[in-house]
């Protein structure tokens, strides 16, 4: 146990995001929303919200830019959850989530948003300055990864492999990357497994310490550091927004591994109600506790 140990993570495509309720929803129709609000999305503040409300130290790392960005800043601000955002000239990415009554909720994202040099070299430069031993969390989608201004963030990411734990829960060119490289954990998709190896964990490097396998509300697979395998099933719920569960999920894991010291079958079991509390509710990490 190491009740010392940070987790940062680290969110690369940050989401503005305005949720409008309506009794009925219909495309292709003006329709007058009952209600509006207001969130920040992306992958990372979802982990670092629940690690805090957990009692985990965290920070999350994240760009922003825009007008976009500075409502985004003013919400985490507000909320006063962990943060260190670095300035970018690219404004940060906007979505809209429609709910209604009547079925699941739609969500319409706009175009990914990469960061300009400067800002991820400021990334970087932050996680170099970082004490060893510490926790760095890769969450979501980094857009521009294969360009050269990512450079010193790759660089960075190397650099950490030799001073802490590196977790990952990314997908694309991302995580082709870090196939490649001794990670501490993997959380992947069972749809995004499918389309890089094949039949499952066996077929993931030997090198990748622990890997976490979900597929939505079926169970989830594990391997452990040991070699050790287990499949879990989540608890059933009535689901009313799968949003941020995997987060929710991954935050738990990585609190009961890093902070708990407990296995990585133990720390998914510890994670799976409250993933599955997050998916009965309409928020991200503001279930009542399961």
């Amino acid at each position: 146990m190491n009740a010392d140990r940070h987790v940062f993570t680290l969110t690369g495509n940050l989401l503005a995001e305005r949720t409008l309720e309506y009794a009925r929803w219909t495309p292709g129709r003006t329709q007058r929303a009952r209600a509006e609000s207001f969130q920040v999305g992306g992958k990372g503040i979802n982990v670092t919200k629940m690690l805090t409300r957990l009692g985990c130290p965290s920070t999350a790392l994240c760009f922003t830019g825009g007008a976009p960005g500075a409502e985004c800043e003013a919400w985490l601000r507000e909320r006063r959850l962990p943060h260190r955002s670095f300035a970018t000239r690219t404004a940060t990415r906007v979505g809209t989530v429609v709910r209604d009554a009547t079925g699941p909720e739609t969500t319409f994202l706009g175009p990914d948003a990469a960061p300009d040099k400067a800002a991820v070299r400021a990334c970087a430069e932050f996680l170099d300055a970082q004490r060893d031993g510490q926790v760095l969390a890769i969450c979501g989608s980094l857009p521009g990864w294969a360009g050269a201004d990512l450079d010193p963030l790759r660089a960075a990411l190397s650099r950490w492999l030799a001073r802490g734990s590196l977790v990952v829960d990314t997908y694309g060119p991302p995580l082709a990357w870090f196939l490649e490289r001794p990670i501490a954990l993997l959380k992947i998709n069972a749809d995004e497994l499918a389309t890089i190896a094949g039949l499952g964990a066996g077929e993931l490097p030997a090198k990748i310490a622990r890997i976490i396998i979900t597929d939505g509300p079926k169970p989830v697979r594990v391997r452990d550091a040991d070699g050790s395998t287990a499949t879990l099933t989540p608890p059933v719920v009535r689901e009313v927004s799968p949003v941020g569960s995997g987060d929710v999920l991954f935050a738990c894991a990585l609190e009961a591994i890093y902070r708990r010291g407990l296995k990585l079958r133990q720390a998914v079991e510890f994670a799976l109600p409250y993933a599955s509390a997050n998916a009965a509710d309409p928020g991200v990490a503001e279930f009542p506790e399961p």
